[in-house]
């Protein structure tokens, strides 16, 4: 699916992965809609990107999703693609876990893809096309300690895709999944704690720049690709994990967080 001439929305625009995809769906000719809570933000980089339409919302609450998807629709219409990228969370232990920052962390992403790509899907549907990408986490295929519910939020997103996929076969409409390692953008610094839990033993994955992703993003769309995940050493984790299960949970285990 060809990007230039169609309306690209990204949540989670105003930083890091949905910065970067913004600004390269704008590069390649696409009218962005930019959407997170950050309305200062996500206005300077409107400006930078030309083409580009800004809608201050928080996702977290699920009625504010609800909202958000009838603005889109009201103002700049059904969009070609939908970027589910807006994530929260930090990697806590469940029993840790506040129970306010417990919900947060299943809103976004979850809940937030959830219900925006809920209110948009009709019309991609009616229309015969549209591409859904939604960006996950490596949690969501090798499970760290520390993290549960960030893992829980990560796994229903990963679930919330395949089973998309498949209702969606057939109709025009396409749905994505990119999964980056670990990214140098401010989620670590957002959610001060995360990094330090980071097993050892993924540390041997390189840390990729939120520039990559987006082209990942991107990729994913024109090329329809069902899954993008970078780099190739998180490629190769993943296959181990699918091949060795039982070890590579151990090696997750023994060299991540322990109380």
């Amino acid at each position: 699916m060809r990007v230039a001439g169609r309306t690209v929305l990204v949540t989670g625009a105003s930083q890091g992965i949905g910065a970067a995809t913004a600004e390269a769906a704008g590069a390649a000719g696409a009218h962005v809609v930019l959407v997170a809570r950050d309305g200062d933000a996500l206005n300077a980089l409107a400006e930078r990107i030309g083409r580009a339409s800004v809608l201050v919302a928080d996702l977290s609450d699920a009625e504010r999703v609800r909202e958000l998807g009838e603005r889109v629709l009201a103002e700049v219409g059904v969009p070609d693609v939908l970027v589910n990228n807006a994530g929260v969370g930090r990697w806590l232990f469940l029993d840790e876990t506040p129970e306010q920052e417990l919900a947060g962390m299943l809103a976004l992403p979850f809940t937030a893809a959830l219900w925006l790509t809920r209110a948009l899907l009709p019309g991609m549907r009616e229309r015969g096309s549209g591409w859904v990408v939604n960006v996950n986490s490596p949690v969501s295929r090798l499970p760290i300690p520390g993290a549960t519910g960030y893992a829980a939020s990560r796994y229903a997103l990963r679930g919330l895709t395949a089973a998309l996929r498949l209702d969606l076969r057939g109709t025009g409409v396409g749905v994505s999944e990119v999964v980056p390692g670990k990214v140098s953008s401010r989620y670590f610094a957002n959610n001060p704690g995360a990094q330090e839990r980071i097993p050892a033993i993924a540390r041997l994955i390189p840390t990729v720049p939120p520039e990559r992703v987006a082209a990942a993003v991107l990729r994913a769309v024109t090329a329809e690709r069902a899954e993008v995940v970078l780099p190739w050493q998180l490629r190769a984790f993943e296959l181990a994990g699918r091949l060795a299960p039982g070890l590579t949970s151990y090696l997750a285990w023994r060299t991540g967080t322990h109380r």
